[in-house]
């Protein structure tokens, strides 16, 4: 399996601070996002502090959980694997969110590597890059629109 890459991005009018309020809660996903179910921190982890675990649940089911890997406040980024269960046959899924200064304001980037067959990449670019990062990303320039 090779390592790839996949990043999706998008510029906001509003200052970096107000948009990482907004999203750098590892625990509160569903707070911003309209596609991702509420997540649950396992053992009453801290979502602040590097090896918390969030799960996400449909109907009582796990369907996926993220370990946040490192988060840094001071840079508005934070870093999470995929672990099980996963939808596609990929391996290493490490994560990225980070809110960057942007000459209109903030740049949101949300990116990944991993490691996947050939076949398996326009899985990871339809569901990962466009279904939720795409879709996240949209919510946030509709959230940050300015008249």
């Amino acid at each position: 399996m090779n390592t790839r890459t996949l990043e999706r991005s998008t510029v906001l009018a509003a200052g970096p601070d107000e948009v990482w309020a907004a999203i750098g809660d590892f625990g509160g996903p569903a707070d911003w996002h309209p596609h991702l179910p509420p997540s649950t921190m396992e053992d009453d982890a801290d979502p602040e502090v590097p090896g918390a675990v969030r799960a996400f649940a449909v109907d009582g089911k796990v369907v996926a959980r993220e370990r946040l890997l490192d988060r840094d406040d001071e840079a508005r980024r934070y870093r999470y694997a995929l672990l099980d269960p996963v939808a596609l046959p990929v391996g290493d899924y490490v994560a990225t969110l980070a809110v960057r200064p942007h000459a209109e304001g903030a740049e949101v980037r949300w990116s990944a590597v991993y490691r996947g067959p050939d076949e398996v990449v326009p899985r990871v670019e339809s569901l990962f890059g466009d279904g939720t990062y795409g879709t996240g990303l949209d919510a946030l320039r509709a959230r940050f629109a300015r008249d």
